[in-house]
């Protein structure tokens, strides 16, 4: 597959792509995080919500057990040698099945560690096969975005929720409200999530000719050691994510997660654009990042005059690539935080009606987290796609102890609000630490 460096070439993959990919997104996902999901915790209240959401970020975290960095290598990989695609799919496919049964082994047995009783496990059994398909889907999500199919997988990137609308729309909007309870919110992400991996995989396995499952230990064994520095920095970037309501339950109650819970939906929203604009911007940067690690010599010949004008160019592409995205997301955050903060009561009171109160002080507090959250989906993914992978996970495993300790202290006197501010104070490490790293790394590239 050709890349054009000459003339915005990139520039103009990487515009086309966010383009279908923001369109997609924001014509559903907004609707699933504040429509069906607040209407689900309006319809079982805080504690139900709030156990749910527990459980789930406990499940989250572990999700990296089903892949193991394996997508965020498939699309560096795969973005620059996409001749491998093949021989990629059908062996990475019986790995992602082996990592199920690891997966639920591991998850299970830390439910045990925790203490959890018959009540927490049925829900659980649940949450870890959505997570499975979940993991399915971004996996095959991963070929679509390394060979730059934007258009499919932007189709692929809001099947899911669509699908969830539809089904929780009408649980939730019709007599059967009156019986909702929160399995029927987990079967709904089931049957969604199953859907579109068979989809998705139908039309991937037609693209790339894919025929059977290759059971090859040799290549699982190579495929898990490149990535598993990716799947490090995923675990890490998960806990310090996800951890905050599952402490939140410790220490503080079903009610206060709950309250967590609802405070950081919106800000969940708004991060997905920051989200949507990363997923092109790592197959673009691993093909600027694989040009600008080639040598440039001193040309004998017109032919290497013209290699080296091109290398030249693609190493110059790389910071323009860079400020193309930074200054649209830095008004986008900047401009939502303060907005943000100015109206949280309407904006409480909007979704959570009389109950809207306690949310009101969590939601002031992490909505800023927006800031560090977009700094670091375009500087950490710089920085993936660069292969800076043991920096970002001394970085990413820094953060997650510093959320804890201030989890810790805060929650004990503050409840939600001291997870909040724990969140915050994490995040925001985790961004200038980053943004650091990559002013460093481009300076280099430069020369």
């Amino acid at each position: 597959m050709r890349i054009d460096f000459g003339q915005g070439g990139i520039q103009r993959k990487l515009v086309s792509g966010l383009f279908w990919v923001l369109l997609a997104n924001l014509l559903v996902k907004p609707f699933w995080i504040l429509g069906i999901e607040v209407e689900v915790q309006n319809a079982v209240g805080d504690k139900v919500y709030g156990f749910y959401a527990a459980l789930f970020s406990f499940s989250y975290i572990f999700n990296i057990l089903l892949d193991l960095g394996i997508t965020n290598f498939n699309t560096r990989n795969i973005a620059q040698h996409p001749q491998l695609i093949t021989k990629h799919l059908s062996g990475i496919l019986g790995i992602k099945i082996c990592l199920l049964a690891f997966y639920l082994v591991v998850t299970f047995t830390a439910g045990l560690l925790m203490g959890y009783g018959s009540d927490e496990f049925r829900l659980l059994v649940l949450l870890t096969l959505c997570q499975f398909l979940n993991s399915l889907i971004l996996y095959l999500r991963s070929n679509f975005e390394g060979l730059l199919l934007f258009r499919w997988d932007s189709l692929f990137s809001v099947l899911d929720r669509l699908l969830m609308i539809v089904i929780c729309g009408f649980l939730l909007w019709s007599p059967l409200r009156e019986r909702f309870n929160i399995y029927w919110f987990v079967y709904a992400q089931l049957a969604a999530y199953g859907l579109t991996a068979l989809l998705a995989f139908a039309v991937i396995a037609r693209k790339v000719r894919f025929r059977r499952l290759r059971w090859d230990w040799r290549f699982f064994l190579v495929i898990l050691r490149k990535s598993a520095p990716f799947a490090l920095l995923v675990l890490l970037m998960a806990s310090y994510n996800r951890i905050d309501p599952i402490l939140l339950r410790r220490l503080a109650g079903d009610a206060d997660a709950g309250v967590y819970a609802g405070a950081f939906r919106l800000l969940d929203a708004l991060t997905m654009v920051a989200y949507l604009v990363s997923v092109p911007l790592l197959p673009v940067f691993s093909k600027l990042c694989k040009s600008t690690s080639l040598q440039v010599n001193k040309p004998t010949s017109d032919s290497d005059d013209s290699s080296a004008r091109r290398l030249l160019d693609s190493k110059a592409q790389l910071p323009k690539v860079v400020r193309l995205v930074f200054w649209p997301m830095m008004l986008f955050a900047v401009g939502v935080a303060v907005l943000g903060c100015l109206f949280a009561e309407p904006l409480m009171q909007w979704r959570y009606h009389e109950h809207f109160a306690p949310y009101v002080p969590v939601f002031r507090v992490i909505i800023f987290g927006i800031i560090p959250i977009c700094l670091t989906y375009i500087f950490g993914t710089l920085l993936t796609a660069a292969g800076r992978l043991r920096q970002l996970n001394i970085c990413a495993g820094i953060t997650l102890v510093i959320n804890v300790a201030v989890n810790l202290l805060l929650i004990p006197r503050m409840g939600a609000v001291g997870s909040a501010w724990a969140s915050l104070t994490a995040q925001s490490f985790m961004a200038l630490a980053q943004v650091a790293l990559s002013i460093v790394f481009i300076r280099r590239r430069s020369y």
